[in-house]
C-alpha cells in the first residue's frame, strides 16, 4: 500500500504518513504506560513539579561539565526550547564555585536569513538567548573561555571541527510539532523519495546543516516565541545533525508539555520503545543511538481525549 500524503502538508514527509493504527495506539497511551515503555538504551523519566523537571534539566549541564579536565574537556550540547533550565544552570554553577575553564558548550542550531546565520541582534537568535540567560550570568572568573563556547553558523565547517576537541557527555533538547530534535525536521517529499521516505541510514548520515524548515515548525515557531507573528520567523536555520548527535554519550529530551501536544510526546516515546525508526519523525532515528533519555513534566502531559474548546 502506497504511504498517505501529509495531512498538513502534501509536499512534505511528516508523521501523518505513519499508520493510523499506530496513532492511534500512541494516543492511548497513559502516564504509566509511558514509563514501561522504558527498555535498555531508553529510559522514560517523569517529574511531578516543573520545579523539580527544570532543576534536573540544569544538573544535566553542572555533571557534564564537573567531569571537564586539561586532559579531558567535556562540554554538553544545549536547545533553545526549553530555556527555563538556562537562569538555574547559570546560579548553579555561581553557587558551586564550578570552574568552567575545560568546559564547553555547543548551540545546537540558529536561524539563517539570505545565507547567512543570524546574528545576536536578532530577536529571535538562540545564541543571543543562551547568552543572556545563562552564559552573561555566570561570575566571570567561573567562565568558559570564548573558545569553548560553539555556535553554528551557515558555514558549518569550524563548528563541525569543534566536536574534536572535546567530549560530549549529553546532548539536550526539547521536542518540536514536527516530532524534531533540533531543526532536524522530516525531508520534502521530492524524488527519488515520493512514495516513501528517505532511509534511515541516509538521514543518520547527515552532519551538520542548513535546513529548509517544515511548515509546522515555521508555525510552532513563531507560537512559542514571536507572539503567532510567523512573518518574522526565518524559513531556514543551521542545525546540529544526527551524525554529530551520534557523538553524544547520552541524548536527554525533555518534555515540558509547552512545545509538543499531547500525541507528540506518545508517540514519539511509543516509535522509540518498538524501535520503529522511520525519517517522516526524525525523532524516530534515536531507537538506534546507545542512551536516550525522556524526561516528562507529568502535568504536560495532557490527553490526547476529544475535548471541545
Amino acid at each position: 500500500m502506497p504511504r498517505p500524503m501529509s495531512r498538513v502538508a502534501p509536499e512534505w514527509w511528516d508523521y501523518t504518513t505513519l499508520p493510523a493504527e499506530l496513532i492511534r495506539e500512541a494516543a492511548a497511551l497513559e502516564a504509566g504506560d509511558l514509563e514501561r515503555l522504558s527498555r535498555p538504551g531508553f529510559r522514560v523519566v517523569l517529574y511531578d513539579t516543573l520545579e523539580d523537571f527544570y532543576l534536573a534539566e540544569a544538573l544535566e549541564y553542572v555533571a557534564a561539565w564537573r567531569q571537564a579536565t586539561a586532559d579531558d574537556p567535556v562540554g554538553i550540547c544545549g536547545p533553545i526550547g526549553p530555556t527555563e533550565q538556562l537562569p538555574l544552570v547559570a546560579r548553579l554553577v555561581n553557587e558551586l564555585g564550578l570552574d568552567l575553564r575545560h568546559a564547553h558548550f555547543w548551540g545546537m542550531d540558529e536561524w539563517v536569513e539570505d545565507g547567512v546565520a543570524v546574528p545576536v541582534s536578532h530577536p529571535l537568535s538562540f545564541e543571543r538567548a543562551d547568552r543572556e540567560l545563562c552564559f552573561d550570568r555566570i561570575r566571570p572568573e567561573l567562565r568558559m573561555p570564548e573558545a569553548n563556547l560553539h555556535f553554528p553558523k551557515a558555514d558549518v565547517a569550524e563548528y563541525v571541527a569543534s566536536w574534536d576537541r572535546a567530549r560530549c557527555a549529553v546532548m539536550q533538547g526539547g521536542q518540536g510539532d514536527i516530532k524534531h530534535w533540533a531543526f532536524n525536521d522530516p525531508p520534502r517529499r521530492t524524488a527519488p523519495h515520493t512514495d516513501a521516505p528517505p532511509p534511515p541510514e541516509a538521514y543518520r548520515a547527515l552532519g551538520t546543516r542548513v535546513v529548509e524548515l517544515h511548515p509546522i515548525t515555521l508555525a510552532q515557531n513563531a507560537r512559542t516565541s514571536g507572539g503567532g507573528n510567523i512573518t518574522m520567523v526565518p524559513k531556514q536555520a543551521v542545525t546540529v545533525g544526527p551524525r554529530e548527535t551520534w557523538r553524544a554519550e547520552k541524548v536527554s529530551i525533555w518534555h515540558a508539555g509547552t512545545h509538543d501536544n499531547p500525541l507528540g510526546q506518545r508517540l514519539t516515546a511509543l516509535l522509540i520503545a518498538r524501535r520503529h525508526v522511520d525519517t517522516s519523525t526524525p525523532m524516530s532515528l534515536l531507537a538506534d543511538h546507545p542512551n536516550v533519555q525522556f524526561n516528562y513534566f507529568r502535568g504536560g502531559l495532557g490527553t490526547c481525549a476529544v475535548e471541545m474548546h
